[in-house]
């Protein structure tokens, strides 16, 4: 496991930014998941500064997370550490993702390579944060998260994950690889409607949409809305299948 310094404690517990209130934060619910006792603590107080109504949950392995998850199925979202015991590489990520896929999961991670980074997107991630990070870098990723985005630390915020092997596949090979519900959503998200109007159109509710735009984040390889309709600007949806 990658040692915690205590500036990675003291910046969670302390950085700038207040309290950020969030829709439906009363309801909101929050998994940690992380086998380091203190740097838990630390998150899990960082989180309650910035989201006093939110119900927090506090694992200390990939077993215990999936317990939770197995009984809780009302958790927005999972704060997750790609370092622990018993664990090599994203096989965390992958079972999570594998055995919850309507769960968002924001890396909360002492690896700050790039590379690491864009592949934790690949492997399913909603976002990327460094454990040094500030807590109101910390309450921008939730947040964005939570809303159907990607989010990766602002330094790295315009540089989309790497493609396996190389440069992206074209845009129509991307886009094939939704699914036709995601298709349906990608239209719309093209015609600049908001999650709330998706869902109410598609008759689903909010959550299905965001995990629907996450996923279509992922497959595209962007880490925004406006990147989906950039790169899909000139694309022919018929001859792609999407049929719009």
């Amino acid at each position: 496991m990658i040692a915690m310094t205590a500036c990675a404690v003291s910046d969670f517990g302390h950085g700038s930014g207040g309290a950020v209130p969030l829709a439906g934060e009363s309801a909101l619910r929050l998994l940690v998941v992380d086998d380091h006792p203190l740097f838990r603590e630390a998150l899990a107080s960082a989180i309650a500064l910035a989201f006093p109504k939110a119900e927090l949950h506090e694992a200390d392995g990939i077993g215990a997370a999936c317990e939770i998850l197995s009984r809780d199925s009302a958790i927005d979202l999972t704060l997750l550490d790609l370092s622990m015991q018993g664990v090599t590489g994203f096989e965390g990520l992958d079972t999570i993702r594998a055995r919850f896929p309507r769960v968002p999961i924001l890396i909360v991670s002492g690896v700050t390579e790039p590379r690491i980074m864009g592949e934790a997107l690949r492997h399913g991630a909603a976002g990327f944060v460094p454990k040094a990070v500030d807590k109101a870098t910390l309450t921008r990723a939730i947040s964005e998260v939570l809303g159907g985005a990607l989010f990766m630390p602002p330094d790295l915020a315009t540089a989309p994950a790497p493609a396996r092997g190389g440069d992206k596949a074209p845009i129509a090979e991307r886009v094939a690889r939704l699914t036709p519900q995601q298709m349906r959503v990608l239209g719309m998200i093209r015609q600049g409607k908001l999650n709330k109007q998706i869902a109410y159109e598609l008759q689903v509710g909010d959550s299905t949409v965001k995990a629907h735009v996450s996923e279509i984040l992922r497959k595209l390889e962007v880490i925004s809305r406006t990147q989906i309709v950039i790169e899909t600007a000139y694309l022919d949806f018929d001859q792609a299948g999407g049929g719009f």
